[in-house]
Parts: structure tokens; sequence; C-alpha cells
């Protein structure tokens, strides 16, 4: 994701539950106030993913709740959005999902110089035994933190 996007909305439980392979930015087609509301910050990835079908790909889940000032241009908040994509990505992304437990998760999406984007990730999802894991190397890493920080307070008395 390039430094001069702006993100509107991340999925954190995406990199808790999954080991992200690959990831790809993509387009997204949006109707109505949509993007008016997405631009507020009111979009939900926490239960969505993505599809590959028949050739396209579609963001399945994401809940983009009603623009408040719209009125019948507001459409259904979780309904199937297509994800833009060259052809030749989308063929990499059908051959990636293909193996076995590997599945299409959006990571984040983005305002880039006007433009809404999804990132989306080929992940594989994690087991219990690997987010345990996780979880004790990130409060090991914390711990060092604390005991350098302290220990260069120590030395500047």
């Amino acid at each position: 994701m390039p430094e001069s996007a702006k993100v509107v909305a991340r999925n954190r439980r995406a990199r808790h539950d999954y080991h992200v392979v690959d990831s790809i930015e993509a387009g997204i087609s949006l109707r109505g106030t949509e993007v008016k509301s997405i631009r507020l910050g009111r979009i939900q990835l926490a239960e969505s993913y993505a599809r590959v079908d028949d050739g396209e790909v579609f963001l399945v889940g994401a809940h983009v709740s009603p623009y408040e000032y719209g009125n019948r241009a507001n459409v259904d908040p979780v309904r199937r959005r297509k994800l833009l994509l060259h052809k030749k990505e989308i063929k990499r992304l059908e051959r990636q999902v293909s193996e076995k437990g590997m599945t299409l998760v959006p990571l984040s999406i983005y305002l880039k110089r006007g433009r809404v984007k999804v990132e989306i990730g080929v992940c594989r999802g994690k087991r219990a035994y690997d987010k345990r894991h996780a979880i004790a190397k990130r409060e090991a890493d914390r711990e060092m933190e604390r005991a350098l920080r302290r220990r260069q307070k120590g030395e500047e008395r």
C-alpha cells in the first residue's frame, strides 16, 4: 500500500486469523452514495471475503452503512461488489486460491488519488497453536522493549 494513501478501514482480524501469502491492490465498483459513506469510514470488513466467479472477483460480506443524507440512491449495505482487476491478475488469484486452504481476504480499504482501493490478501488460515505462538512472541517483544527502556533510563541518571 502506498504512503500517499489514506486508510479508511483495516481488517485487523485478517492478520490474526490468517498467514498472508500474497497481496494485491484492486479497484472496487461502487454505486450511489457508497463512496461518500466509505470516505466517512462507515465500512466494516470483519466478516468479508473475496471470491472468484466466472473470471470476475467479487467482495462479499463487506458492510457499507447507508449514507446518512442519501435518499433512493442508497443501496443494499451488504451487496456483492465487483473488484476491478486485470485478467492476468484474476487468473493468478484463481490459481493461488485453487490450492488447498487458501482464501482471498480483504486486508484494508483506502483512498488513493481520490479512488477507493481494496488490498486483497491471498491467505492461509492459522491454527490455534500458531495464534498462541504469535501472541507469545508479541508479548516477549514488548517485554524486551520495556527492559531496554528501563535500562536506558537507568544509565541516564
